[in-house]
C-alpha cells in the first residue's frame, strides 16, 4: 500500500475546512491502495516523509511567506531527507490573504533543493474566503491519491 502524507498548518476554521476537503478527496472511495496520513507540521517529521510515496503541503500565507510551523517542519526534515526523498511527488495548497507568490516561491525553493517533483502548480486560495475553495482542495487530494494509486507519480 502506498502512503500519502498531508502536512498542513490550519490555525482557523476556514483553513481547517480546506484541509478537510483535501483529506476527503484523498480518501475518496474511488481510490484504493493509498493510505492517507495527516499531521500538523509541528508533529510531522523526517520519519513521516521517509515512509511516504507522496506529500501534500498546506499553509497559510504569513507576511508573504509560509507559516512558521511549516518552516519548522522543513528545518527538521531537510537534511535527514535530502538524499533519501529525491523525486518525491508533492503538491501545495496555500490560503492567501494576498497573492501567495512569496509563499509559493519559498516552498518551491525548499522542494527544489530536496529534488521533489511538483505534480501541479500550487493551489492558491486567494482573497476573502469563499466556499468554492473547498471543491478545488478536494480535487487536489483526489488527484494526488489517484496519481499515486495509478503509479503516475
Amino acid at each position: 500500500m502506498k502512503r500519502l502524507l498531508v502536512v498542513a498548518h490550519c490555525p482557523s476554521p476556514n483553513t481547517r475546512a480546506l484541509l478537510d476537503a483535501v483529506l476527503r478527496g484523498a480518501r475518496s472511495p474511488d481510490v484504493q491502495g493509498v493510505e492517507v496520513v495527516a499531521k500538523p507540521p509541528l508533529e510531522a517529521g523526517p520519519e513521516d516523509l521517509l515512509a511516504a510515496q507522496g506529500v501534500i503541503l498546506g499553509t497559510t500565507e504569513n507576511l508573504g511567506y509560509m507559516s512558521g510551523a511549516l518552516k519548522d517542519f522543513f528545518d527538521r526534515s531537510y537534511y535527514p531527507c535530502l538524499e533519501r526523498t529525491q523525486g518525491l511527488p508533492y503538491a501545495l495548497f496555500v490560503r492567501a490573504g494576498h497573492d501567495g507568490t512569496g509563499t509559493c516561491r519559498a516552498v518551491s525553493s525548499i522542494a527544489t533543493g530536496l529534488r521533489w517533483r511538483p505534480v501541479q502548480e500550487p493551489l492558491v486560495c486567494r482573497g476573502p474566503y469563499r466556499e468554492d475553495f473547498t471543491a478545488s482542495c478536494e480535487e487536489l487530494g483526489l488527484l494526488m491519491a489517484a496519481g499515486l494509486e495509478a503509479g503516475i507519480f
